[in-house]
């Protein structure tokens, strides 16, 4: 025993790397549940002492807990939960058919009207829980007008990854991108928002003008959708109130973090064990996404394994070889790189690998060389999840919906759209790169 442990110790950097390189692989090849893979890798790391398993033997190597950023997990365990409670309300639902309502039953107008509210509840929702939400109503209006559904999810996909995009709590990459950075809410609203807006709206008119032919309609059928009944969308009035009164403390907790100080994640904690008083927790709890939570947890610590080796050490400086002390050549290297990457391999497990690398690299090289790159991998990592089917959850959940509901979306169909705007994406997010911090 001894001797392996020797053996591994001489090897750490070599093996850690290998168990995180393979780990990839199976998230990438799908046929084994990526908790399972991100668990076992864990596990494996553990047991070949990579990581301390026991607080009394840091000799051994580093704690693995000092390796799982619980910042992130309550972060998004608390909001899981928010949303969860808010959503059953029917808020976020009757908050939709009245935007509906207003475009008078207008194919172009739907589409933008439903594009719009995807991106922005994403910005507050996790991506999956809005397309989630976004999608019966989808149906129903594309029923009603006599389109093809496929035009408007396609387009929510793609609005939805782009939403994310500009906030904190917007997508996962983000949460792990704020607290590795310790970038508060407001930082990513001050830095993200505006280049995001533009992006969306270029995108959304991108797809009205190659949908244009088909986004049409007869006038029996828009008066339709411009007269929904939405009397019965909000469920339970009085958990109504409470959720919009919760979320709406939370996000300006979230707003006010540079004058309170209070972290984000407590102040989502916070609101979510308010509303859990007047909930039966088994039934909201069963409802979290703890697949996603204990894939966060075991990426953490394999992750860790890496860097306790000094792994995350030997990449950055290889990074930082590659561009030659060019701060303009690392940031076009990260965004793109981020951008190509994220759409072929998932970009919590690609964005939790470079975080690290990051903070290595300000440590030689400053905070005001890194400051531009942290949302570089942002842009990149969200933006580029576009890209392909798998490139996010909220794809997946999109496209396999829609196939249940008899309406494919193969992934050579969704590919055409998605090269385009991920391409555009990045395009635009280079030249806001350049003129903010580089120019």
């Amino acid at each position: 025993m001894e001797h392996l442990h020797a053996l591994v110790q001489q090897n750490a950097v070599m093996i850690s790397a290998i168990i995180l390189v393979t780990a990839y692989i199976f998230i990438a090849w799908e046929k084994i549940s990526k908790v399972t893979i991100a668990l076992l890798g864990a596990s494996i790391t553990l047991l070949l002492g990579l990581l301390a398993s026991d607080k009394n033997l840091e000799d051994l190597g580093s704690y693995f807990i000092n390796y799982i950023d619980f910042n992130v997990i309550f972060l998004l365990v608390s909001m899981m939960i928010v949303v969860h409670i808010s959503a059953h309300s029917g808020i976020f639902k009757w908050l939709a058919n009245e935007i509906l309502k207003l475009t008078k039953g207008r194919p172009k107008l739907v589409l933008f009207s439903l594009a719009v509210f995807t991106a922005v509840a994403s910005a507050f929702l996790d991506n999956v829980t809005t397309v989630i939400l976004v999608m019966p109503i989808t149906f129903a209006v594309c029923k009603k007008l006599d389109i093809n559904p496929v035009i408007f999810l396609i387009t929510e996909i793609l609005s939805s990854n782009i939403g994310g995009t500009s906030t904190l709590i917007g997508d996962p990459p983000n949460i792990i991108i704020g607290s590795a950075a310790g970038f508060s809410f407001m930082d990513f609203i001050k830095e993200l928002t505006g280049v995001v807006l533009v992006i969306m709206l270029v995108a959304i008119a991108i797809m009205t003008f190659i949908f244009r032919k088909q986004l049409k309609s007869t006038p029996e059928k828009m008066a339709e959708v411009a007269e929904i009944d939405n009397s019965k969308s909000v469920k339970d009035i009085p958990l109504a109130i409470r959720s919009i009164i919760v979320l709406g403390l939370v996000i300006l907790g979230f707003v006010t973090h540079d004058i309170t100080h209070i972290p984000t994640f407590l102040v989502a904690m916070a609101g979510a064990s308010f509303l859990l008083i007047f909930e039966k927790p088994q039934k909201v709890l069963v409802n979290v996404e703890w697949n996603t939570i204990f894939f966060f947890i075991g990426l953490f610590i394999i992750i860790g394994g890496l860097e306790a080796s000094g792994g995350i050490d030997i990449m950055a400086k290889w990074l930082l070889n590659i561009a030659k002390g060019s701060e303009s050549a690392m940031a076009m290297i990260i965004l793109w790189g981020s951008g190509i990457l994220s759409g072929i391999i998932d970009n919590i497990p690609y964005t939790a690998t470079m975080a690290p690398m990051l903070q290595t690299i300000q440590a030689i090289e400053g905070v005001e060389y890194t400051h531009p790159l942290w949302w570089c991998l942002s842009l990149g990592a969200c933006l580029g999840g576009n890209m392909t089917i798998i490139g996010a959850a909220a794809n997946v959940i999109v496209c396999e919906t829609a196939n249940k509901n008899g309406y494919k979306i193969s992934f050579v169909e969704y590919l055409k759209y998605g090269i385009s705007i991920t391409f555009i994406s990045l395009l635009l997010s280079s030249g806001y790169i350049y003129l903010r911090f580089l120019g």
